[in-house]
């Protein structure tokens, strides 16, 4: 169960940076949920880009873990 709790937060952090990275490209005033981080556009795409990565691994890590135990 653990690593199932793991693999949905890590698709949680990858859906929501995909998303506001995507809304960030089209239209670069609309900040998101990082409207208040200083920076503007270049610090609020990293971030972005920074959870969908670190989502991506978290859920994979949890997969492989998962499959790794049977579960």
């Amino acid at each position: 169960m653990k690593y199932g709790l793991y693999q949905a937060l890590g698709m949680l952090l990858l859906v929501i940076g995909a998303q506001g990275a995507i809304r960030q490209l089209v239209d670069h005033d609309n900040a998101g949920l990082l409207g208040w981080l200083p920076g503007g556009f270049a610090a609020s795409i990293t971030v972005y880009v920074l959870a969908v990565v670190i989502g991506a691994v978290i859920a994979g890590r949890a997969h492989d873990a998962r499959k790794a135990t049977g579960n």
